[in-house]
This record gives structure tokens, sequence and C-alpha cells, in this order.
């Protein structure tokens, strides 16, 4: 790896952990690059402003939320939605355990009007494989009936409050408390 591309890196990451320490409006870029140990104007060399800073950060979550349903999906021995929905939880509980800044920012914390139209996509992505997955367990009769929107958007923020949990240091993976959010979660939209 390059220097300019470890100095990239390092951006990011320091940018990552502030915005979900302070929030974005309170974390300044002179912050960032002190924190980071470069410059300011050296972040405007990767990045042509912060919001544009915090859009890829956000569409890099995104991207990691949707692989994690897409490779379940993928699976043909991942069986019944069912087992793939908690499959997914345990990806994003796990992810939650492991880079708890990730989560928090692209799951977790409404980003509200400084999403740009990339990101919106990127989140509606997220939103859609997530949807054709509980589309299935429609078609196995195992979801009930109504809009799979709808129970998407349950089942996820039932997992959300184990990802809080998680990214909270509150629970471990493994948890009881994580199995039975992940329960719940199938059965608020089970039939």
């Amino acid at each position: 790896m390059t220097a300019t591309e470890l100095t990239r890196q390092r951006l990011i990451r320091t940018a990552l952990e502030l915005f979900t320490a302070r929030g974005y409006h309170d974390t300044t870029t002179a912050q960032i690059a002190k924190k980071a140990g470069i410059a300011e104007g050296t972040i405007y060399r990767h990045f042509a402003s912060k919001p544009q800073l915090f859009n890829e950060l956000y569409r890099a979550a995104q991207r990691w939320a949707t692989k994690i349903v897409q490779e379940t999906a993928r699976n043909r021995d991942a069986g019944p939605a069912r087992a793939q929905l908690t499959a997914v939880a345990h990806g994003l509980i796990e992810g939650a355990a492991n880079d708890t800044a990730v989560v928090k920012l692209g799951l977790l914390e409404p980003p509200g009007a400084i999403l740009d139209d990339e990101s919106r996509r990127t989140e509606r992505e997220f939103r859609l494989t997530l949807e054709r997955l509980i589309a299935e367990g429609k078609a196995q009769g195992s979801v009930r009936t109504g809009a799979v929107e709808i129970w998407a958007g349950v089942w996820l923020a039932t997992i959300s409050h184990a990802l809080t949990k998680v990214v909270a240091g509150d629970w471990k993976p493994g948890d009881t408390g994580v199995r039975l959010v992940i329960e719940a979660a199938w059965r608020a939209i089970s039939v």
C-alpha cells in the first residue's frame, strides 16, 4: 500500500470513529485531521468535502450489510426464510461486535439530510435485498401476508435492538438476549 493509500485509510478510520463518537455535526475536519495526524488540507486531497467523506463511509457500511444478506441468499444450503434471516441477523450482530463504528454509522444512527443520492440508492439496495429474502419467506408460506417492506422494517427494527446492545458493549453475540431478539424478530413477521 502506498503512503497516499495509508493516509486515506487512516483518515477514513479516524472520521468513522469521530462521526460515531461525537456525531456528524459535532465533528470538524480539523478534529479529524488532528486525530489522524495529518494536515487539515490533506482531507481535501482525498474528499471534496466533509459530507462526501461521511457519505463514502455510510455507503461502505450499507454495502457491507447488503453483502451479508446477499451471501446468505446465495447460499443454497441456507434453508428456509427463518434460517436465512437468522444467518443475516448473526452476520450483522457479529459485525456489531467486531466493528461497532461501521454498524453504528450504517444501521443505527439515522443520517438524515446528510445523505447524497448515491447513498440513498445504496441504502435502498440494502432494504430491497432484505425485502427479497422476506418475499421468499412469503412464497414459502412462513411470512405473514402484507407488504414485504413493512415486514422488512419490523424485522430490522427488532434486530436493531440487539445491534444497539452489542455496539454499546452490553451484550456479546452469543448472549441469551441476542438469541431472544432474533427469535422475536422472526415471530414478529412469521405466520
